[in-house]
């Protein structure tokens, strides 16, 4: 399995932007699809983004394509996301994900392992 840790949360204003890193240790980031979800308070846990093993596939959800971008450094073994123009419903705990595959899971009982989550707060 793959160890993740996020890190990159914060407080933030409405239309800033902020940078999750999430770093992952073990032999298995390199074949591994990695995801970023998102859980509210009362809510389930969504799907925000996800890469393949090779970066050259993503996916996003509806609601951050186009302000949010997925990026992996298979030399640093870390995933990002980059959220811009943030907005008080992106309010959330951020989750990096890992499963080692050649495909692009998009739904989270797909994925093996996660992190403790980060804490986005953006207020208008």
């Amino acid at each position: 399995q793959v160890q993740l840790v996020e890190s990159g949360g914060g407080l933030v204003q409405a239309g800033g932007s902020l940078r999750l890193s999430c770093a992952a240790s073990g032999s298995t980031f390199s074949r591994s699809a990695m995801g970023w979800f998102r859980q509210a308070p009362g809510k389930e846990r969504e799907l925000v983004a996800t890469i393949a093993w090779s970066g050259g596939l993503t996916y996003y959800t509806a609601s951050v394509k186009g302000r949010f971008t997925i990026s992996r450094d298979t030399g640093k073994n870390t995933v990002y996301l980059q959220m811009n123009s943030l907005k008080p419903e992106d309010t959330a705990v951020y989750y990096c994900a890992a499963k080692p595959s050649y495909d692009l899971p998009i739904d989270s009982a797909d994925f093996a392992s996660w992190g403790q989550g980060t804490q986005v707060t953006v207020f208008s």
